[in-house]
């Protein structure tokens, strides 16, 4: 049977309805695949468990110096080992561009000018600032950010908010956010953050350029003082101006609300987890948010929380461990009363409304009016001023660029040095190098697999091993292995879906002669994270793992296992593009004990879902960082030459993309058809 027929006939055997007779060997394998091993919730328990581990802690603070010092190591590393990788350091030095538009009416006592700002080369941030009609010398300037409120800037809360500063002679620069107001669209997805980490280049550089422009853009004012520059926002504005705040000393108080907490405390409250931009890949293997509340000092802070908070950070868990940490370092500088907390009852709920906005007021007032006689906090009645978007919207360029078009266009060039060598020396020291460089970026692990039999059952010829594979002492793979009589060699198989989806295979994989594991690696199958799984693939990120080299380490570790058993390199069945991709990096960096790969549902480039839009969440193991920098499919097909790789049902670009790599198979002496 060819290997074509042999895929169509797996498809119908899937889809085919279930109910077999107790003697029908599907039935057997069809148990034998579903039933539990490790149980719903050890996914779970593992990954918290391996995370939370690497998560930073706040030191012992001895003294001011000591502690300066530890918080510039901390912001210089952000910036240069989180924020600014790839690209986004060329993007970091270019000036801020800022064009102005017209100024229109707003109410009593100030006006609101139009404004865009290039936060990165092409990506314009529509901006509107409101300034008091009467300005004299250097006065406080607001930065307000938005949340994940489709409205942007344009929503009612935010806009009573710039227009209480302005009334109070204040400059408030009101900022749209990536994917809401006028950014909103399906190719600003902030889903979409992760194409650029792909490439190499920090996805969140873009959201981090934003901020910090925006504080260019107050600093370039001719009235704005530039001690007295605070910034503030909810949920994802609450985000940002932590993120601006710890980073950015030009920031003089940062008032984020509902906006964050400890890395350590969302592994315990999932509500808390964030997405792509709050969890950068790396961040918590320089810091936490915690540590970074601490970095504020001893400028102002007031960190406002809801107490019914019904989105995430609520006041009954986020603070407490922000302030443990930031408590010590205020008293150090004896600032303490520069740090303060306000819990938000009325209406408790996720919101920026009146009485936190009195908070907001109160402590610029206290920090940036000191003594001055009239200042009061009551919010000033000003619901009639506020404006439609017609009436606030900005122009854009009509080539504006969004994260979708910054990612192709960083996609575009990749792999580097693509081009392989065309003899054998050459090849061989090619496949050296790059399996290295392969482990390097997909943070590789060597795992020793101690096997735990759980049970044991035979019928009929077909005995069948459910095992616990521990890998090290830190992941539990559930597999279920068959054999009939003498087996011909090893295959292990790999389903996107999990084990339970494998049963055609696993028979006609017996009926070849073949041993067959199944098995479900990280995230997968059995092993599937209980709750909201791609946000705990984005943890695993940001403590310095990648959710790739977890899934190819363990396939590698458990690969090594099987092997030993016979002797014999094992082969690999997979289906679906992200175990596809798994067995060819798995291969690339295993290869004395994995033999052929069989890869249906392949992807034919790693471009594949930048080009699709693909969200992270729908495909969280897709973006290794940096990893289509030096890999595409024919590179990681390459690395595992001489063994063959086959990809049935290949598309056209799949068969154009590998039809090169004959001749490279040919230096091995190796006929090569990986599509047929």
């Amino acid at each position: 049977m060819s290997r074509r027929a042999w895929l169509a006939l797996c498809v119908l055997v899937l889809a085919a309805p279930v109910g077999r007779g107790a003697d029908d060997p599907s039935a057997v394998i069809g148990e034998a695949l579903t039933r539990r091993i490790i149980g719903p919730d050890l996914g779970l328990t593992e990954v918290r468990m391996f995370a939370e581990a690497k998560v930073p802690r706040m030191p012992e603070v001895r003294d001011i110096a000591s502690w300066q010092a530890q918080a510039d190591r901390m912001r210089a590393e952000t910036l240069r080992q989180v924020v600014y990788r790839g690209e986004a350091a060329k993007w970091r030095d270019a000036p801020t561009r800022v064009e102005w538009q017209e100024t229109i009416p707003g109410g009593p006592g100030y006006r609101i000018k139009k404004l865009r700002y290039e936060a990165v080369p092409g990506y314009w941030v529509p901006a509107l600032l409101y300034e008091p009609e009467k300005l004299e010398g250097k006065v406080p300037a607001v930065l307000n950010f938005d949340g994940h409120d489709p409205l942007g800037m344009f929503a009612d809360y935010k806009q009573i908010r710039c227009i209480n500063l302005a009334k109070r002679g204040m400059i408030a620069l009101n900022v749209d956010w990536i994917g809401m107001g006028q950014l909103k669209s399906p190719e600003n997805n902030h889903g979409l953050l992760n194409h650029l980490d792909l490439c190499g280049t920090s996805g969140v550089s873009v959201f981090y350029s934003l901020q910090t422009r925006g504080v260019d853009v107050l600093l370039a004012h001719e009235n704005v003082h530039p001690g007295k520059i605070a910034a503030t926002g909810l949920s994802g504005g609450g985000w940002q101006t932590i993120f601006l705040g710890a980073l950015d000393p030009r920031v003089a108080l940062t008032a984020p609300v509902a906006g964050y907490s400890s890395f350590l405390t969302r592994s315990r409250f999932a509500s808390d987890l964030g997405d792509s931009e709050q969890t950068p890949v790396d961040l918590a293997t320089v810091t936490d948010y915690s540590l970074m509340t601490a970095m504020l000092a001893p400028r102002a802070a007031l960190l406002t929380f809801n107490a019914k908070d019904n989105c995430c950070f609520a006041a009954d868990h986020a603070p407490a461990p922000l302030l443990e940490a930031a408590t010590p370092v205020y008293k150090l500088y004896g600032r303490e009363s520069h740090l303060r907390t306000h819990i938000n009852h009325d209406p408790g709920t996720h919101n920026y409304l009146k009485d936190n906005r009195q908070a907001l007021y109160r402590m610029l007032g206290d920090e940036f009016f000191s003594g001055q006689p009239g200042y009061s906090a009551e919010e000033i009645p000003s619901d009639a001023e506020v404006k439609t978007v017609d009436q606030l919207k900005v122009a854009l360029p009509p080539d504006q660029a969004s994260l979708y078009s910054l990612a192709m266009g960083l996609a575009r060039d990749l792999p580097r040095d693509a081009a392989l060598p065309t003899d054998k020396a050459a090849a061989l020291a090619w496949q050296t190098s790059r399996r290295d460089l392969l482990g390097r970026v997909v943070r590789s692990h060597g795992y020793t697999i101690r096997p735990e039999s759980v049970a044991t059952e035979s019928k009929d010829g077909l005995n069948v091993t459910f095992w616990k594979l521990h890998a090290d002492t830190t992941w539990t793979l559930p597999a279920v292995e068959f054999a009939k009589g003498e087996p011909k060699g090893t295959t292990i198989v790999l389903f996107d879906a999990g084990r339970k989806d494998a049963g055609s295979a696993v028979k006609m994989l017996l009926d070849k002669g073949q041993r067959v594991v199944a098995v479900d690696l990280f995230d997968k199958g059995e092993s599937k994270i209980a709750e909201r799984a791609w946000l705990w693939n984005l943890y695993v990120s940001t403590v310095g793992e990648r959710p790739l080299g977890l899934l190819a380490s363990q396939l590698s570790s458990v690969s090594r296992w099987a092997s030993s058993k016979s002797s014999a390199l094992v082969s690999i069945l997979t289906f679906g593009p992200s175990s596809s991709v798994t067995a060819l990096v798995a291969a690339g960096l295993e290869p004395q004990a994995i033999g052929d790969l069989e890869l249906s549902g392949a992807p034919a480039s790693l471009k594949e879902p930048i080009e699709a839009k693909t969200l992270i969440e729908k495909s969280p193991t897709s973006f290794c960082f940096g990893l289509l920098e030096s890999f595409d499919i024919p590179q990681l097909v390459a690395l595992a030459a001489p063994r063959r790789v086959m990809i049935p049902a290949a598309s056209s670009r799949a068969k154009t993309e590998l039809a090169p790599l004959r001749a490279w198979y040919g230096l091995f002496g190796v006929d090569f058809q990986p599509t047929p």
